[in-house]
């Protein structure tokens, strides 16, 4: 039997695509996922202080500790986290990013989204899954500056602290990012 150029190009896309659309058998339990977010939190509020005041005020968190990306001209990134309302775990959450355009690089960083209103917090949880979109504000914070929970809460119902980046990439935003309740 003999295959066609093409029939093996789509194989072989059929065969990646298919492989990458795990389970989660084997995969990050909710023990290693909450220990990760611990991990990311501790760092945040060492880091930037400010956040603490943030998260005291937020209603909840999406925690997402490690966010990979990679780009060139496509783009792609993929993270798992925890849903936390008054500091308990009360969802586990996977996100998606897909991005095109002139874009080369890859990075790693964490990710927190704050939930300032309850509102906000129903409408994330009560989605299949939810898009990130243009009523998140976007804070990455530098080393000197602090975040004020008085001024972003008035903002917007949803503020995003993105921190840790390593590697180079343009673009840190949660554009085109996609979150769906698993269960690991």
């Amino acid at each position: 039997m003999t295959f066609t150029r093409r029939e093996a190009l789509l194989g072989l896309g059929a065969t990646s695509l298919t492989a990458a659309c795990a389970n989660g058998v084997g995969g990050a339990g909710p023990q290693t996922i909450d220990a990760r977010v611990n991990q990311t939190l501790a760092r945040l509020y060492a880091d930037y202080p400010g956040t603490q005041t943030l998260a005291g005020k937020s209603v909840g968190m999406l925690v997402m500790p490690l966010v990979s990306e990679v780009g060139l001209g496509f783009g792609g990134g993929y993270g798992n986290g925890a849903l936390r309302i008054g500091g308990a775990t009360v969802d586990y959450y996977s996100m998606v990013k897909a991005s095109g355009g002139l874009q080369i690089g890859a990075q790693q960083y964490s990710h927190v989204l704050f939930f300032m209103t309850n509102n906000a917090l129903e409408n994330f949880r009560r989605s299949g899954g939810y898009a990130a979109g243009a009523n998140i504000l976007y804070a990455t914070p530098g080393k000197g500056e602090t975040l004020s929970a008085e001024t972003t809460t008035s903002l917007a119902p949803i503020i995003a602290v993105v921190f840790g980046q390593s590697g180079l990439r343009v673009g840190a935003t949660l554009e085109g990012v996609k979150y769906t309740r698993i269960i690991p």
